[in-house]
């Protein structure tokens, strides 16, 4: 009991009370169920799971943008953008029956490519590119290449090769300081109009709704600060 007034007292004299805490409490409980049921809201509504597909990646990655005209070589140096890599597969997360993986950027909402594999075009992947590896193991492949550009962007290196007429081709290079190995090359078509304009669409919502949830949470912390505290009983 002595413990408890001397935390009541405590509590006192930084300016809050019991009541007061129990309701912010309360408030903030509120704000994380309401984050847990946006997250579960917005994850309905991303249109990349609307066929079935699971998230198996989602991150922002350093990549190399260079334009090429159809008839001519890409540009010898590109520019450096973080651009975000979302990974889906559909089926079993041990052995997948289909892969797609979607780019897209911040600083160009109309940037959206995809590149769409499942086993048949695995194996003429296999073929010309002789890859040493299984369609189970591709989608872990990726993921780990992407995160090696992420943690030694030095050694290893994402181009992103886009012709005018809308394809596109992302080369996994790796630096071997006296030369340059490709280890992997996909191939990316520009998402049709109608994609790109629900993935606008979808974006937008996702950043006003975690906008709300921030607003809120900023609110109630104005007004705890805010909050007349009393003085402590003598």
């Amino acid at each position: 009991m002595a413990s408890f007034r001397a935390s009541l007292e405590e509590r006192s004299l930084s300016g809050g009370s019991p009541r007061r805490s129990l309701a912010s409490a309360g408030r903030r409980a509120m704000q994380d169920e309401s984050a847990l049921e946006l997250d579960f809201s917005l994850e309905e509504m991303d249109p990349s799971l609307q066929d079935g597909h699971r998230v198996a990646y989602d991150r922002e990655v350093p990549f190399e943008l260079r334009v090429q005209d159809v008839e001519s070589r890409p540009q010898e140096v590109g520019t450096l953008e973080a651009i975000r890599c979302k990974i889906l597969a559909l089926g079993d997360e041990l052995n997948p029956k289909h892969c797609r993986f979607e780019v897209t950027s911040e600083n160009d909402l109309f940037f959206h490519f995809t590149h769409s594999v499942d086993e048949n075009n695995f194996r003429d992947m296999q073929e010309k590119q002789k890859l040493m590896i299984d369609f189970s193991d591709y989608v872990a492949v990726i993921i780990k290449m992407l995160n090696n550009c992420i943690k030694e962007p030095q050694s290893f290196l994402a181009v992103f090769v886009m012709q005018r007429d809308g394809q596109a081709r992302l080369d996994f290079i790796q630096n071997m300081e006296y030369k340059f190995v490709e280890l992997l090359s996909l191939s990316f078509d520009a998402s049709p109009e109608e994609v790109v304009r629900q993935q606008i669409t979808f974006r937008y919502n996702s950043v006003k709704g975690r906008l709300a949830v921030m607003q809120s949470k900023f609110q109630d912390i104005s007004a705890l600060v805010k909050a007349p505290g009393r003085a402590p009983k003598r």
